[in-house]
């Protein structure tokens, strides 16, 4: 990516700080001078257009960002999570102002920042810019920051000649460089800004209906996109929905210059060796083949003979397409089919009400979860009942930039799905008839919630969703009342996998925060979202009302999932004595809640400049062990006499644990996680204020 380090020179005597040194003053967030401006509503802040909006975001670290709309200004605000207690957060006072270097000529509804915090995404239906946070310069008054901003694929969309419209707009997982376009022409552009914001690197021009076939043209249009998470060949995969709800699957598309772990790709290649080239049907030996063939000139060094320590941590893409074939539109995906459930289902329509708004891809575990909203406001969960794998359409060769030594600079390719009726999966159905066959995978259902949202809009409710960082099984429902989590307790495969029969438990709904004061009343969605957490298993949700209001509410995560019953009342045999032992109670709030708070004695003001070896040093230091030794280390002897006597009981009743007992041992096991890291954040704050 190219930044700007010039820097403005006023006078050749003194030169401008990027950092100016000032005073700052922590203050909780949601009383932030920047949430509080008593003109929000009279500049419009409280308007609502229908779109959806959210002018808040975080670099996943320590600094959140927000887009003042009045001021057309970005803020940047250093905030403190956890403190002074774990329900709150904190907020540097006066917070950094930063400004474009042009002016933009839309309004923003979405601001997205990407991986390393270097470069934030300015979203409006008439505009897309990026925002470059380094290389900048200040402004005469040593307060604003003037960031370089530059637009991003002017041409294509927001020419005075041109109708398209950008649907979805999202940086790229592996690349801090790549951003993925949807547009209203059903073609999904990927640009790479370190090399030319005007023209995309790649082009894929999506064709969902076949030739000579005949679908409703409203039900193709693109409505959302999504890219894949770190697993298999879903890292390599973009996920498209429709406006009727059918989604499609892009594989393998793959920034030029992305980077990816050596184990990943090495899985990928030694599966489609396995399970393809030795497979006795000549198709998957096919498909197989072609999988290899780009793996090998994508990846170069998968291709070594020779497998040593010394191979890279990392893997970078080449640039590369297969000369003679396009990547194939998987799908539109199906649902799965039980043994004596009726093949017609699979294909069967949309079962919600209004048009699909917007999808989520979630990654939980071994399970690959994809989430579809319904203007209706319902969701379909579902989970994929098979691995995504590369498929090609052979005989439509794409399109290839090159440069004067031949090396790809771009391409662009028509996407078609596979020609031919696919064929119904079905649960007891074997391995060899469908792994590298070119079958999309097929749905597995979860659930389908329907969020009761009020009915007072004509186009229906405007839904987003997002993943809570710190707990992968919950899902944030942002809407026109305000914000629901939706809890998964039942996942196949991971499920599976830990012995768990939990397939009759439905999702959880919770309400976390409502904007509707009544079913009679106007809509006033959020015009800001975030949800952020720590190292320590604190989670907390952000949300900006369109008043400019702040607020701030601290998640729970550590009793979500629990069973939903537990019998206390059962015992465990003893294979000693034979004798029965209550289950033991969970931790007590006492240990919960950490170490007691310790009052410092009254020190001087020169307790610095206290030689350790003097009889007053000696005397502060022998002062403070005792404190410790009273707090910190008799709570840990408490903790650890509590976690000896519950490895004692598992240890003699492990043979007969049931499902709940196992779900507490865990629950314990991630209480003396968290009181581990209180007493170690405790430890060192204390430290910290001694010296």
């Amino acid at each position: 990516m190219r930044f700007n380090f010039d820097l403005s020179e006023p006078s050749t005597d003194s030169r401008l700080s990027l950092t100016p040194k000032e005073e700052v003053e922590w203050v909780p967030l949601q009383k932030h001078p920047v949430f509080s401006a008593p003109d929000a509503v009279r500049n419009g802040g409280g308007k609502f257009n229908g779109a959806p909006k959210n002018l808040v975001a975080w670099d996943g670290a320590s600094r959140l960002y927000y887009w003042d709309q009045n001021a057309q200004c970005l803020h940047r605000i250093s905030v403190r999570l956890g403190e002074p207690d774990p329900t709150s957060i904190l907020a540097a006072f006066p917070s950094k102002v930063m400004r474009a270097d042009v002016k933009l000529n839309f309004e923003v509804s979405r601001i997205s920042i990407n991986r390393n915090g270097s470069a934030l995404l300015l979203i409006g239906s008439d505009g897309l810019c990026v925002m470059y946070l380094y290389g900048r310069t200040c402004s005469s008054d040593n307060k604003t920051i003037i960031c370089r901003t530059v637009s991003v694929g002017s041409q294509i969309y927001f020419s005075s000649s041109n109708v398209i419209r950008t649907l979805q707009v999202s940086w790229h997982p592996y690349s801090d460089t790549h951003l993925g376009i949807l547009s209203s022409d059903s073609v999904f552009r990927l640009f790479n800004l370190a090399s030319d914001v005007m023209q995309p690197e790649q082009e894929y021009y999506l064709q969902p209906v076949e030739p000579g076939r005949y679908r409703n043209a409203a039900s193709i249009c693109p409505v959302d996109f999504s890219f894949g998470g770190d697993h298999l060949w879903d890292r390599f995969s973009v996920f498209v929905l429709f406006s009727d709800g059918s989604i499609y699957i892009l594989c393998p598309v793959v920034p030029f210059g992305s980077v990816y772990k050596w184990e990943s790709i090495l899985e990928i290649y030694n599966d489609a060796q396995t399970f393809g080239l030795r497979s006795v049907n000549s198709l998957a030996v096919r498909n197989s083949s072609l999988a290899i063939s780009w793996l090998e000139a994508t990846f170069p060094e998968v291709a070594q003979e020779t497998i040593d320590e010394g191979d890279p941590p990392a893997l970078k893409a080449h640039p590369h397409a297969l000369f003679d074939s396009s990547v194939s539109l998987q799908g539109p995906l199906r649902k799965i089919c039980h043994g004596g459930e009726d093949e017609s289902l699979a294909v069967r329509g949309a079962e919600c009400e209004g048009r699909a708004v917007s999808f989520l891809y979630n990654l939980v575990s071994k399970d690959s979860i994809v989430v579809t909203s319904w203007s209706g406001g319902q969701l379909q969960i579902d989970a994929l009942a098979d691995e995504i794998q590369p498929v090609w359409t052979v005989n439509i060769p794409p399109r290839l930039r090159v440069d004067s030594q031949d090396r790809i600079h771009g391409l662009a390719m028509i996407c078609e799905p596979i020609s031919g009726e696919l064929p119904v999966v079905k649960l007891d159905q074997p391995l060899d008839h469908t792994v590298w066959l070119g079958h999309p995978p097929p749905l597995l259902r979860l659930a389908t919630v329907d969020l009761a949202l009020p009915k007072n809009t004509e186009s229906g409710s405007i839904i987003t969703m997002s993943i809570d960082p710190l707990m992968q099984e919950r899902i944030y429902i942002v809407h026109d009342g305000g914000i629901d989590s939706v809890v998964l307790h039942f996942l196949p495969f991971t499920s599976q996998t830990r012995g768990k029969d939990e397939t009759n438990r439905s999702p959880s709904v919770h309400p976390v925060l409502n904007t509707c004061q009544g079913e009679t009343s106007s809509p006033s969605p959020l015009c800001g979202f975030v949800s952020l957490s720590d190292s320590f298993g604190y989670s907390w949700i952000v949300g900006v009302t369109s008043t400019q209001e702040c607020v701030v509410i601290e998640m729970k995560t550590w009793n979500l999932l629990l069973p939903v019953q537990i019998d206390s009342e059962k015992k465990s045999v003893d294979l000693g004595a034979k004798k029965e032992r209550d289950t033991p109670d969970i931790i007590s709030k006492e240990l919960l809640s950490g170490p007691k708070v310790i009052l410092l004695p009254q020190a001087s003001p020169n307790l610095r400049s206290v030689a350790a070896d003097s009889i007053e040093g000696r005397s502060t230091l022998h002062q403070y062990f005792n404190l410790f030794q009273e707090n910190y280390v008799e709570y840990a002897h408490k903790v650890r006499k509590l976690y000896l006597n519950h490895i004692k009981l598992v240890l003699f009743t492990s043979y007969s644990m049931s499902i709940e007992h196992q779900d507490l041992c865990g629950l314990f096991y991630f209480q003396i996680s968290v009181l581990a890291g209180k007493c170690l954040k405790n430890y060192w704050i204390h430290v910290i204020s001694c010296i």
